[in-house]
């Protein structure tokens, strides 16, 4: 989703301002047979459990420090069956998908396949233009850490009309069509001279991989990332609307079942589905410099710098995390690096520290985009991501 989900998912979530009471279950999973190992984190299940008693269906999470790895899951899969969540079930993890998309164009550059500054119009020739748009002028970086200024049209409630207004989950909004209504806009603002979060960005970028590859971008994806991790539990479906395996539901905030959904719209913008231990796979390779070279690791690291602007690098955001002192005390905060996805039914975030040595992972099933779109609250009021993110990343 746009900047705009993103950033009222994040507020909710992380700031805990209010919550609903719901009974939680929560299990820390081990291997069967094997011995438990060392203890989770002080607060990391509990915390777990009160995003469901703050009104979430259900929530899985990942937590690494070290060499020490720990999953837990709360409430249920599927509210209509009473299936209980469990932390190898896949869901949509939305934005997230951005890192995979920024990660493949970066590793071209390190092959000398294309530069961060060559123009879309390069590889996209004539696919922005008009009402102010030109692709000669907006570079492949820009795309990435959305500097282009190209307007994005899923912040539109006329947009989604066809799935929430007309019921028609199974509907098809191709990327180039998304493309096309963002030139039908004047840009937000010269490219380079400000920043705006838009998917368009992303749709263009799948495109670039696809015109340097003459492959698709999915399966390219796959070929550079997926297999070689074996992150088989993860996929990208370009318009299948269905969830397939084991699987976590997600829902509005009226409870409505919204697993059932196109992702065509969201393509190379936030099309993919994968679990939280694929997701913490793909990151510690990727923050720990196993998919990059060593100047392409530093530029997905650099973030722009404007006012107001969060300290977003490519497809990837740098963030201070506030820890306090044994005494309560704040303590200096802690760097880390930040994916996360808020789309139809589902909110995730992923953290690594700096030093790559903690991580954590969470989604969680609700997320209400009718709500979303009309500037409202599309997630409950929980604090639980915070104390859930203390638990696992202080010390």
């Amino acid at each position: 989703m746009g900047v705009r989900a993103r950033g009222v998912a994040r507020v909710a979530l992380w700031a805990g301002i209010g919550a609903l009471a719901v009974t939680a279950t929560v299990t820390i999973a081990t291997a069967q047979g094997e011995p438990a190992g060392p203890p989770a984190p002080s607060g990391f299940e509990e915390a777990v459990g009160q995003t469901v008693r703050d009104g979430f269906p259900g929530a899985v999470a990942y937590a690494r420090r070290g060499a020490d790895e720990w999953r837990t899951a709360a409430g249920v899969a599927d509210r209509a069956t009473g299936e209980k969540a469990r932390p190898e079930q896949r869901f949509r993890i939305a934005s997230n998908t951005k890192a995979f998309v920024s990660t493949v164009l970066l590793q071209l550059e390190g092959e000398g396949r294309l530069s961060l500054d060559d123009s879309v119009e390069k590889w996209l020739p004539g696919v922005v233009q008009g009402n102010g748009n030109d692709g000669k002028a907006i570079t492949i970086r820009q795309l990435l850490n959305h500097t282009s200024g190209i307007h994005d049209p899923t912040t539109e409630a006329s947009f989604f009309a066809p799935y929430l207004e007309d019921g028609d989950r199974d509907h098809v909004i191709t990327p180039r069509e998304v493309i096309a209504r963002s030139v039908r806009h004047k840009p937000e603002f010269a490219p380079g001279t400000g920043w705006s979060y838009s998917n368009t960005n992303y749709l263009l970028a799948g495109l670039v991989i696809e015109a340097v590859t003459h492959r698709s971008a999915p399966a390219e994806i796959d070929r550079r990332i997926l297999a070689p991790l074996g992150l088989k539990d993860t996929s990208f479906p370009v318009t299948d609307p269905e969830v397939h395996g084991s699987h976590l539901h997600g829902y509005d905030l009226k409870g409505r079942d919204m697993t059932r959904f196109s992702p065509s719209y969201d393509w190379t913008a936030g099309a993919m589905i994968s679990t939280v231990d694929d997701l913490a796979r793909f990151e510690r390779a990727l923050f720990g410099g196993k998919l990059l070279r060593p100047g392409q690791q530093r530029e997905l690291k650099t973030p722009v710098e404007f006012p107001d602007a969060p300290a977003y690098g490519l497809g990837v955001q740098r963030m201070e995390v506030p820890c306090a002192t044994g005494e309560g005390k704040q303590a200096d905060p802690l760097t880390a690096w930040e994916t996360d996805g808020a789309g139809p039914g589902y909110t995730s975030v992923s953290l690594t520290t700096a030093d790559g040595r903690r991580q954590l992972v969470l989604a969680a099933t609700v997320y209400d985009l009718a709500a979303e779109l009309k500037g409202e609250t599309p997630v409950p009021r929980s604090e639980g991501l915070p104390k859930a993110r203390t638990a696992v990343l202080c010390d």
